[in-house]
Formats: C-alpha cells, structure tokens, sequence
C-alpha cells in the first residue's frame, strides 16, 4: 500500500512539506493524556496574546485555500480549526488516544495532521489528487456525497474520497476508532520553514506511539519531489 501525492499537486503547490508514519497494533486502552496536555500547553502558550490566524503557518494554509478558490474564513486547515476551538473553549476535543495525541501535536505545531484507520484504505494506491468528480466521500454521520472535479482530495484505489478540499476535513469512513489498529498519519505544511516543522511533528507522534504502545513500532518518511512515495503496508 503505497501513499503519494500526484505530480500536479507537488507542481501546483510547490510550497508544500510533507512526511507520513504508519504504525501497527494501536488500541482505544492507552491513556495519552499526559501527552495531549503537554502539546496543549504549546499551543496555549502561542495563543496568548495572539489568534491562531495569525500564525505563519495557518496563513499559509490560508493562502493555498484561496488559491484554490476556497473561502479561507469558511473553509479552515484541520490545524486552523482545532487552535481556534481551543482558544475559545481552553481545549481540544477528546475522541480516541491515537487521534488526541495527533490532534494534540497539530495545534501544538499549527499544521494539519490526517490519521486514518490504514485497514479502511483500498490500495494499492492512497494518493492526495485532484477528484474527478467520480470519486465518493462519506462524512461522519454517514451521508455521501462527491467531491467536484478539480477538488484536492485523498483518494484510493477504489475511488473512495478520504478528505474534503485537502486539509479541511476528513472522512468518517476511515476515521480512527475501537476497530483500529493500524493507522497511516499524514502532516504537511506549506509556510516557510516547513520542511523543518514536518519532522519535528512525524518525531512527535512517533515517540507518542512507542510511550503507549511499546508494540507499534512507527516508521516515518519525509516526502519530497525525489522521493514522494510512502509505503505503509497492507
């Protein structure tokens, strides 16, 4: 099982930073509370005195929405979404030890982090393209729709969409929970500095993983034009 993004997404975005993990034998028994308080912490202390919009790495996000023709106030980056609910609420949604912990490190680094169920991912190919219009996506509550031509989208092997306009919103059919045990984590940046801050977050999670699930053993890769591709098994 092989992810990548597509050679018009590397040439249209040519900002763009990104590295995956994939691990295995994760379960909803860990507590990673510790954990998700101490990135928590990060993020709150960069929120003080400031909003999360004005972070250089929520600006870039920003600014690749509106490239896209999105409306960056209407259509966020997960990382935007998740600082602006802490900072008004003082905390971040709890779901599953696995996703709170790359929730977690999201808004402590201010950029998206994706974890997907990798048993909900058709291969052999997970790719970050354009839709073609064909492709379909279910959201949370099970509804279906399509995501239009042209949209940036993670798309399998089975035409499945994973994610709504890239960063924005994933797919409920792959979300993380009880049944999961293996997971493939996505992080890409498109600020200046963001091939330094993808690793960063990749050693984040990965040392999160071996704390609470000794088992896991996580591998990691930065993705670049030379070498775009991860395999994460299956």
């Amino acid at each position: 099982m092989r992810f990548r993004h597509s050679d018009a997404v590397r040439s249209g975005y040519p900002r763009l930073s990104a590295g995956a993990l994939s691990a295995s034998g994760v379960d909803a028994d860990a507590d990673t509370g510790g954990l998700v308080r101490a990135h928590t912490a990060r993020a709150v202390a960069r929120l003080a005195g400031t909003t999360e919009s004005e972070f250089p790495e929520v600006l870039a996000w920003r600014r690749t929405f509106a490239a896209m023709g999105l409306r960056p106030t209407q259509y966020r980056c997960a990382s935007e979404s998740l600082l602006r609910r802490l900072r008004r609420s003082g905390d971040l949604p709890r779901i599953h030890p696995v996703v709170d912990l790359c929730n977690a490190v999201s808004a402590a680094y201010a950029v998206p982090v994706a974890v997907l169920d990798a048993d909900r991912i058709a291969g052999p190919l997970l790719e970050v393209r354009h839709a073609t219009g064909e492709e379909h996506y279910e959201d949370f509550g099970g509804a279906v729709d399509r995501p239009a031509a042209g949209e940036v989208t993670f798309a399998d092997s089975a035409g499945r969409a994973h994610a709504r306009r890239w960063t924005h919103r994933q797919s409920g059919h792959s979300a993380v929970g009880g049944h999961t045990r293996r997971i493939l984590v996505v992080t890409e940046a498109m600020h200046d500095g963001g091939a330094e801050t993808v690793p960063l977050v990749l050693d984040a999670i990965a040392a999160g993983l071996r704390a609470h699930w000794p088992a896991s053993a996580p591998a990691t890769a930065l993705l670049t034009p030379s070498a775009p591709e991860f395999d994460f098994g299956g």
